[in-house]
């Protein structure tokens, strides 16, 4: 079956937000007034300055409605995704010793505090555009459902990120969507309005008491990473809010992930029972496996097409009784580990599968360090206002994109009688 995580890799939510660039300054500067301070305001961490800058305070508008339903109860451990059916589980069932582990498991993590990685950038799309309003939508669940008073970290991808693993493999995500700021589609003011819109996320997100970091020349998920292994340290454990698979990879007893369902509205939990359910293996075993068939959608060819025959199966009946990719290719060198064409592809095509390794595994250490601070209870008591705010801007500037559309056709109307 495909896997789960596959199908939500895309955001569906809101419409693409495209004005005029004195249009949109005009709305921004209304919207950010520095007048008035908030409790609290966190750091932004950035290592394109090497040093911590506090955030800009402004004043919100009135807010037109909450941001926050009453009747909406709180997203929690058990908000899950449904567990496959024993005909979708890939690799066999799972044993009832393994159920009665991930049931202890479970029960382990509600005695420890949580953390909560928001990795911001998927969250800014419908799909391959650019939206505000996706943004907006899925932040206000996130704060209103799903982490509540928590402890919140943002991490955005920093320039340059993606040369380290481009230099490996030319086509890493040769095919993927530009950051934000730098859609190829958007004319030189588009440009300029949605970096803008950038800087407004951060705004919006530092406002409602949440640290934001940006490392240049590293991927948000290697940021990402390097800090769950610095908060597992200190006795918490780690929630992982994305939509990206390649998240799967740190699962465990104290670390899942939060995924936003468009089909669904909601966010949804994804835990280390799942993962037993879905596959019957180790997540490291789930890198190994997509080092072998590859990534189509990071651009990481897989194996199959040097090695016909060499697929989803035989890779998981290998991996099952090996552990991982490493331990695979070392005792291919030694013995015969399965039948020849897989023998001689994996003596072969070694370095080929060691690079998609390093290419796909995502690396915890990244010169960055977990401020404490940052793991006080987040002060969500403006949670509201500011949404609230933020929406009323976003509905405000699409109007205004609708006026100047509008004005535009009425011209050329004009012009042809």
């Amino acid at each position: 079956m495909a896997e789960l995580l596959e199908t939500i890799t895309s955001i569906t939510m809101a419409s693409n937000l495209q004005v005029s660039k004195n249009a949109y300054l005009s709305c921004f500067s209304n919207y950010l007034n520095p007048s008035t301070t908030y409790r609290n305001i966190p750091y932004f961490i950035s290592l394109s300055n090497s040093r911590i800058q506090k955030a800009k305070p402004w004043k919100l508008l009135n807010p037109l409605f909450s941001a926050s339903s009453t009747n909406q109860s709180a997203v929690n451990d058990e908000t899950l995704f449904p567990l496959p059916q024993k005909n979708e589980v890939l690799s066999g069932n799972s044993s009832s010793s393994s159920s009665s582990s991930s049931s202890d498991c479970c029960n382990k993590m509600l005695r420890k505090r949580r953390v909560f990685f928001l990795d911001v950038n998927p969250l800014c799309y419908k799909g391959s555009t650019p939206s505000l309003h996706a943004f907006a939508h899925w932040i206000s669940l996130f704060f209103s459902q799903v982490s509540l008073n928590d402890p919140v970290i943002a991490v955005f991808d920093g320039e340059g990120g993606n040369e380290y693993r481009r230099q490996l493999l030319p086509s890493y995500k040769a095919n993927r969507r530009k950051p934000l700021q730098q859609s190829p589609a958007m004319d030189r003011f588009q440009r300029n309005s949605f970096g803008q819109s950038h800087n407004l996320v951060m705004d919006v997100l530092q406002k409602c008491n949440v640290p934001v970091v940006k490392i240049e020349g590293h991927e948000a998920d290697d940021v990402v990473a390097t800090l769950v292994e610095q908060v597992l340290l200190k006795g918490y454990r780690a929630v992982i809010a994305s939509p990206d698979k390649d998240f799967k990879q740190l699962i465990s007893e104290d670390v899942q992930i939060v995924i936003p369902l468009p089909e669904l509205e909601r966010w949804s939990f994804y835990t280390i029972k799942h993962y037993i359910a879905q596959y019957n293996c180790d997540p490291q075993s789930d890198l190994s496996l997509r080092c072998i068939l590859g990534d189509e959608i990071d651009g990481v060819p897989g194996i199959k097409d040097l090695a016909p025959g060499f697929g989803r199966k035989t890779a998981l009946k290998l991996l099952k009784k090996h552990g991982s990719l490493e331990n695979l290719l070392s005792a291919a060198t030694v013995r015969s580990v399965g039948r020849q064409y897989a023998q001689e592809a994996l003596t072969k095509y070694a370095d080929f599968l060691r690079r998609n390794y390093q290419v796909l595994s995502l690396k915890r250490d990244v010169d960055v360090k977990i401020e404490e601070q940052w793991l006080s209870e987040r002060d969500a008591r403006n949670d509201s206002e500011i949404l609230s705010s933020f929406f009323d801007f976003l509905s405000r500037t699409r109007d205004l994109k609708w006026q100047r559309r509008s004005h535009s056709n009425g011209l050329k109307a004009k012009a042809t009688t």
